[in-house]
């Protein structure tokens, strides 16, 4: 079984364009999947120790600021409101991304959110918010550049476990399996360096007609690969 699931959950505003209705439609039915995945990873797969969540990216302010409003307002409420059940499901709560540029009721949200759930020993639902690959490595850098100015860590000393310290994800598992719904082929500047030997499975299912069924395939799809990390 994978420790470590992360999800790019694309689709939603193609799935509700199908259906006439505007793209915040669709991301409000994505939230409602993403309630319930959570959900059943944490009940029913305790051997998924991670699921790291795409929700929104460094590159995703681009989008139509109507857009991108009323995705903050529900990224928001979404966070609160959800602290009920994540309790009950003994789900903890964490966060990858950049603070600069995210609104004040989503930082709010974040930390009230976090802070209820720190407690929990199950499932660790962790968004991406505000979140870039490249910006995190460039981060990482940044913080250990620093440490060897200021004399506190010897340049020949970085491995590439000290470096994985200074990345969002210090402390997590490695990412064992990337899953893309909506069928794009690619990557989407999504845990570049965590990536580096996850499987990958990418699906045409758009995020909001993502099933627990489409999670156990993903999953047995997975278990049906030879992990060689380079090996023979």
């Amino acid at each position: 079984m994978p420790g470590h699931i992360a999800i790019i959950m694309d689709g939603n505003g193609r799935w509700a364009k199908e259906k006439g209705l505007p793209r915040i439609a669709g991301h409000k039915k994505g939230v409602d999947r993403v309630r319930e995945i959570v959900r059943f990873t944490g009940n029913l797969l305790p051997e998924v120790k991670v699921l790291t969540l795409y929700v929104f990216s460094t590159e995703n302010w681009t989008r139509p600021k109507t857009e991108v409003a009323g995705l903050m307002e529900l990224i928001a409420k979404y966070l609160l409101r959800e602290v009920p059940e994540l309790d009950r499901n003994n789900v903890r709560m964490g966060w990858i991304g950049r603070r600069s540029g995210l609104p004040k009721s989503v930082l709010d949200s974040l930390s009230e959110s976090m802070g209820s759930l720190e407690d929990n020993t199950g499932l660790i639902m962790n968004l991406a918010i505000n979140y870039g690959g490249r910006t995190e490595i460039l981060d990482a850098l940044k913080s250990i550049c620093e440490k060897v100015s200021a004399g506190g860590m010897d340049p020949s000393g970085i491995s590439e476990n000290e470096f994985g310290k200074h990345l969002y994800t210090a402390g997590l598992p490695d990412l064992d399996l990337l899953i893309r719904t909506g069928g794009e082929m690619r990557i989407s500047n999504f845990l570049l360096w965590q990536v580096a030997y996850a499987e990958i499975l990418i699906t045409p299912v758009y995020w909001p007609d993502f099933t627990p069924r489409h999670l156990t395939e993903a999953i047995i799809a997975y278990q049906e690969r030879e992990r060689r990390f380079g090996a023979v």
